[in-house]
């Protein structure tokens, strides 16, 4: 089965091409801008990445100019969207009532148009992707495979927040998680990677980025992860800031005269390493490279950012009662070493040890730890899109 991959956002929209019997990308690409000027980038795989500058006033266009490339008879990767028997669409927010991917209806677009309140920046967008595909589509399957899911798992006590109940029954404010598609995916691979037992295990996954966050995964059940009802909840991440206290808010509001949505925004988009780094990046390529030259901010942001993880995985050991794994991945899990060596040297007590040639590895899946690590320590590349077609492909062949 040919299955179309698309993530869209507000003004751009991200794609691949998978064969789910290989499971091999045949082409991937983004467009860009939408709204503006716009941005084709088209690669098949194996092939020269080309890149068309066209209008795209609405996903639409955009959709369209991704199908044309596709098909395209010198380059394309199919000889008709015939080929193409479904569309997944990564959808950032169910809320409470869609927790589970679903082949899209009007009862599902209505319940992620619900959600938007939750996912304001994204639902819209998702909502806009879906739209565009029925339309240019029709008669194709649309699954929508939410990155809230896999945190639908929780149990009661570790999703509520401890404010009054009417504020649960009335908005559903809970904790949800996000990075899903991503904890799921790598979870089951360090299960299958390690041959550990899905029904007897405890993993912890990792997904370090510029938004960064972490699961427990107990018996292949996510029973905890560090976002909440938002992704700014949780780690210190590339410009947000994760976990402080509320209190913090009303002070700098009050003093600096500003409204509680700028005040988000700042949170959102002017903290994290970015802001313990003086500004400096919230790459942590660029951090790396200035704390090896004597930049103290720079050194203080990835310290910053390597106890917060350490401090959730030994949170988490302490939810699941022991640990059989721990997996890193994400840009910065896959091929930041010092950020992965930082980290597990908070970690000694659980009698890990790291084999210092194996973090020199980058973007690729291998074991970190050494033999006689008493908890095996692995590096396993994620592949979100790769999980939407498994779970597309799971609702399609089960009509």
């Amino acid at each position: 089965m040919k299955v179309l991959i698309i993530n869209c956002g507000s003004s751009s929209l991200k794609y691949q091409i998978i064969d789910s019997e290989s499971e091999q990308v045949e082409a991937k690409g983004i467009c860009e801008r939408i709204g503006l000027d716009g941005r084709l980038t088209y690669q098949p795989t194996g092939g020269e990445k080309e890149v068309t500058d066209a209008p795209m006033p609405t996903h639409n266009e955009a959709i369209t100019l991704v199908l044309k490339a596709l098909v395209n008879p010198k380059t394309g990767v199919l000889k008709s969207l015939d080929e193409i028997q479904a569309i997944g669409h990564r959808v950032l927010h169910g809320g409470a009532k869609l927790t589970e991917s679903r082949i899209v209806d009007d009862e599902v677009i209505a319940a992620i148009d619900e959600a938007s309140d939750l996912g304001p920046l994204h639902n819209p967008a998702n909502l806009i992707g879906i739209r565009a595909c029925q339309k240019l589509m029709p008669g194709k399957p649309n699954v929508a495979v939410f990155d809230t899911s896999f945190g639908m798992t929780l149990p009661e006590y570790a999703y509520r927040y401890a404010i009054p109940t009417k504020y649960y029954d009335k908005y559903k404010i809970r904790r949800y998680g996000f990075h899903g598609t991503s904890h799921s995916f790598v979870s089951k691979e360090t299960i299958k990677f390690l041959g550990l037992d899905p029904d007897n295990s405890k993993v912890i996954v990792c997904h370090l980025g510029n938004g960064a966050s972490i699961t427990a995964v107990k018996n292949s059940k996510c029973v905890d992860t560090s976002m909440g009802l938002t992704p700014l909840e949780g780690l210190v991440m590339g410009t947000r800031s994760g976990d402080l206290d509320p209190a913090i808010l009303q002070y700098i509001c009050n003093h600096e005269k500003i409204d509680i949505n700028e005040m988000l925004r700042i949170l959102n988009k002017e903290s994290g390493v970015m802001a313990l780094s003086n500004g400096l990046s919230s790459d942590f390529r660029d951090l790396e490279e200035a704390m090896d030259n004597g930049n103290k901010a720079a050194g203080l942001a990835i310290d910053a950012f390597c106890y917060r993880v350490a401090k959730y995985v030994g949170a988490y050991v302490a939810a699941m009662n022991g640990v059989d794994a721990i997996t890193f991945t994400g840009g910065i899990g896959e091929n930041a070493g010092i950020v992965r060596k930082k980290v597990l040297a908070h970690l000694g007590y659980l009698g890990i040890a790291m084999d210092e040639e194996q973090n020199k590895k980058r973007g690729e899946r291998f074991i970190l730890s050494t033999k006689d690590s008493k908890v095996t320590v692995s590096v396993i590349p994620t592949n979100e899109e790769l999980a939407i077609c498994r779970e597309t492909v799971a609702l399609v062949n089960a009509q």
